[in-house]
């Protein structure tokens, strides 16, 4: 049974935070597109979280608590070892790999290479700023995964994300890519552009 309830925990710790997974599985494997795959569950995430301490709790409270006379006076078990899955130490790193997974959001940012590229400008009056609405972000990490695709591109000078507003800001130089080219970048992360605006 504490097996089973570890496994839930761990899976429960895992999909809260597999929306915010995904897209750095999906930069690591080339495939932009399955980012936005698991956004379906941020929702849930809090319901998600809730299980994963209620449960690593509960095992934490059944390793913890003090056995029952009956239990000591019995001396049957004092000779058995317990395996390695029953044991504090394996309760422990599931306990610190489930938090890990928790804070993701947190830190799923750090996966994505900072983009450091020289764009030479011949004509001020080419840079554009264009406020791009986005559909479908649920985390740092969705914003992440839009700056890093925009910045693949050529003429792009300065990228800004934020899941909170739902939004990218994109400072280009027109003479090199244009308004189309970054939207369908952005859509290709599987996030959806929902509205633009100039600046």
């Amino acid at each position: 049974m504490k097996n089973s309830l570890l496994t839930s925990g761990l899976l429960a710790a895992l999909v809260s935070s597999l929306c915010c997974i995904s897209p750095v599985l999906a930069l690591v494997a080339g495939a932009s597109g399955i980012a936005s795959t698991f956004s379906w569950l941020d929702p849930a995430r809090p319901f998600f979280v809730g299980i994963t301490v209620v449960v690593l709790g509960f095992a934490w409270y059944q390793k913890l608590k003090p056995k029952a006379k009956k239990e000591k006076e019995c001396a049957c078990e004092e000779n058995l070892q317990p395996s390695f899955w029953q044991t504090r130490k394996f309760l422990s790193i599931i306990t610190v790999f489930a938090a890990l997974m928790l804070a993701f959001p947190l830190y799923a940012h750090i996966f994505y290479p900072k983009s450091e590229k020289q764009v030479i400008i011949v004509d001020k009056s080419d840079i554009q700023t264009v406020n791009f609405q986005i559909k479908g972000m649920t985390c740092q990490g969705c914003a992440a995964h839009v700056v890093h695709e925009v910045n693949m591109l050529s003429g792009i000078l300065n990228v800004t994300a934020s899941y909170d507003q739902g939004n990218a800001i994109v400072e280009f130089d027109k003479s090199k890519t244009d308004v189309l080219e970054i939207e369908q970048a952005i859509n290709s992360t599987g996030y959806s552009v929902t509205n633009k605006t100039e600046k």
